[in-house]
This record gives C-alpha cells, sequence and structure tokens, in this order.
C-alpha cells in the first residue's frame, strides 16, 4: 500500500513517468492506480483529443506505440491506458524500442493483470530505467484481516478481529470483492464506529453465529452440539457455504495447530508471529491444542485431505452434506 501511495502522490505533484507498467496477480490494484490516472492526469477539457482506453485482444504493440508517438493536442499531456494488456504477452517484448525512448508528453499506462514480465528481458529493464514498474502481489489469507483494518482506518473505522475474519473467511482474498463489501459497510455507519460482526451480518449478509469462523472455533473446543447445529445451517444453505471453502479453513487451523504443538515459545505474541495470525485468535489454537494432540492433528489433516476429495466426486457418492457431517464426527470423535 506504501508504494501504491507514493505512485499516486507523484502523480498528484505531476512527477509523472513515460510508462506505466502494472502488472501481477492481485488485479485490485493495478485498477486502482489505473483509474487515477485516467480520472485525474488530464482536465475533463483535455480528454477528448488527449485521452485513449485501447484492449489488448483488439491491438498490436505497433499500434500503441504509434499512438504513443503522438503529440498532445492543446495539453501538456496525452493519456494511453491499455486494459487487459496480459492479451498481448506474446509480442510485448516489441515494445523494448519504445521503453528505451517514451515520448515525454505521453503518459502509456499497460494493465496486465495475473502475469508479469521477466525481469532479465530487454523489454523490462528498458521500462524500470525509463518508466515505472509496480507488481500487485496476491496477499495471503492471513494478511487480507491486517488489510481491511487498514482500508476502514483510512476512512476513520476501527474493526473488531472476529467482524473481519468474517469477511476473509466469506469473500476470501479478492481484495475488489471486499473493498464493494467495506464501501457498503462505511455508506451505512457513522465514521469512528467500530465494526462488529453483528454489523458485519445486518449489512453484508454473513451470519455472526453459523459461519465457519465459529465452525472451527466449535470444533477446536470440541463443542459437539454447536459445531452440528452450524454444519446443519451450512447443508440448508449451500451457496453461501460452499463445502470446499469449509475444507479449507478447516484445513489451514489445523495445519497451523500442528505448528503449534512444535513451538518451544508459546507466548502469545510468538504464536501469532509464527502462525501468522491475529493475537485475538491465539486463544483458539491454546484451548484446540488441549483437546487435539499432536496424533491426533496429523489424522485430522487426513481425514480433510479425504473429505476434499470425495468432495471432487472421486471414491464416493456422497453429497457435499453428507460428506461434511462425516468428516466432522471423525473429527470429533
Amino acid at each position: 500500500m506504501n508504494e501504491v501511495k507514493q505512485i499516486v502522490d507523484d502523480i498528484k505533484q505531476g512527477k509523472l513517468k513515460p510508462i506505466y507498467f502494472l502488472m501481477g496477480e492481485e488485479p485490485y490494484y493495478i485498477d486502482k492506480i489505473s483509474s487515477y490516472i485516467e480520472n485525474n492526469v488530464l482536465d475533463e477539457s483535455e480528454k477528448g483529443f488527449n485521452q485513449m482506453v485501447m484492449y489488448g485482444r483488439d491491438v498490436t504493440v505497433d499500434e500503441i506505440v504509434s499512438s504513443a508517438k503522438r503529440f498532445p493536442m492543446m495539453a501538456e499531456h496525452q493519456v494511453i491506458i491499455v486494459k487487459e494488456a496480459q492479451d498481448l504477452s506474446r509480442s510485448i517484448e516489441k515494445l523494448d524500442s519504445y521503453a528505451e525512448n517514451p515520448q515525454q508528453s505521453t503518459v502509456l499506462v499497460f494493465n496486465y493483470k495475473y502475469k508479469k514480465l521477466d525481469k532479465r528481458k530487454k523489454v523490462y529493464k528498458a521500462i524500470a530505467k525509463n518508466g515505472l514498474i509496480f507488481e500487485s502481489k496476491k496477499l495471503y489469507e492471513n494478511q487480507v484481516g491486517d488489510w481491511i483494518a487498514r482500508v476502514l482506518k483510512g476512512k476513520k473505522f476501527t474493526i473488531e478481529p472476529k467482524a473481519a475474519q468474517m469477511l476473509v473467511e466469506f469473500l476470501g482474498t479478492d481484495l475488489s470483492k471486499i473493498s464493494n463489501e467495506l464501501d457498503k459497510l462505511t455508506s451505512v455507519l457513522e465514521a469512528g464506529t467500530i465494526i462488529n460482526p453483528s454489523h458485519v451480518e445486518e449489512n453484508i449478509g454473513i451470519s455472526k453465529d453459523f459461519n465457519n469462523f465459529e465452525l472451527r472455533k466449535a470444533v477446536g473446543l470440541k463443542d459437539v452440539v454447536k459445531a452440528n447445529r452450524i454444519i446443519n445451517y451450512f447443508s440448508q444453505n449451500p451457496k453461501n457455504n460452499p463445502l470446499v471453502m469449509t475444507i479449507s479453513l478447516l484445513n489451514s487451523f489445523f495445519t497451523q495447530l500442528l505448528s503449534y504443538h512444535g513451538l518451544k515459545d508459546k507466548s502469545k505474541a510468538s504464536v501469532a508471529r509464527t502462525l501468522g495470525v491475529n493475537p485475538y485468535f491465539v486463544d483458539d489454537y491454546v484451548n484446540a491444542a488441549r483437546n487435539y494432540p499432536m496424533r491426533k492433528v496429523s489424522q485430522i489433516i487426513g481425514l480433510l485431505r479425504d473429505a476434499d476429495v470425495k468432495s471432487k466426486g472421486v471414491g464416493a457418492n456422497q453429497s457435499h452434506s453428507d460428506i461434511l457431517k462425516e468428516l466432522i464426527f471423525r473429527v470429533l470423535h
């Protein structure tokens, strides 16, 4: 986020690069930077003649370069944005000669999503020298909760760890999707609000009592009644609670629990740092470790792998509901 902020701050100050090559697995920041350039570099009166949006599937590198070499009309700059530029991956190296001597009055932006340039190639070195290359890396799941907290802090909100975890478990690591839901929350709540699970349930539709976070907690505590209530709810609402997500999250939990058993330093700070979790959740691992010795944890990871295979229709003809019920029964007993 600091790198993105620096890029935007430089643009605000008029420190423009002739080429912005925005690449990587996380489209959220690519879109953010590209949209900022599209909306702010030129005045509305200048955009008609001097701003152009192209799509990688519809143009060639030669056509892009030809447009980039033109001079702006009655403006200091022209802006060319190439969206879905990853469709040019087979020919992108043809950009190298332009990148070595780019038109300084052109701001050429490539949205090169889900791929990245080879750093050893001439084109990469030329863009890095004369323009700007930004790699947007995918966040790990355990980083998304902190990202949510930082985004909300910028909007004058805070969020409880459980509420953030509910969002991550329901929405995954898609930052664009999460950002849209955060916009919904902040549009209906007053600035300064501490966002809690009830706010998430009421405004986004994620149950605060029947979700993967609560299932994980119930399983960790060996609370059979609560665990069965949750999986029965999941069975009645399968679209909002896909089995693959439940298995994945339980597998992450027990894999981390296996690591916890092997720690010499089991202080809260050390556990949080080593497992990559918020300190708020450390007690969940402490409690689960009492109920599941290392040997049992290893067995459960095997059960989760078997359930994952069954969920894909291999070696079993069970409904997802039955697979989950059997899995939780075998984990808890």
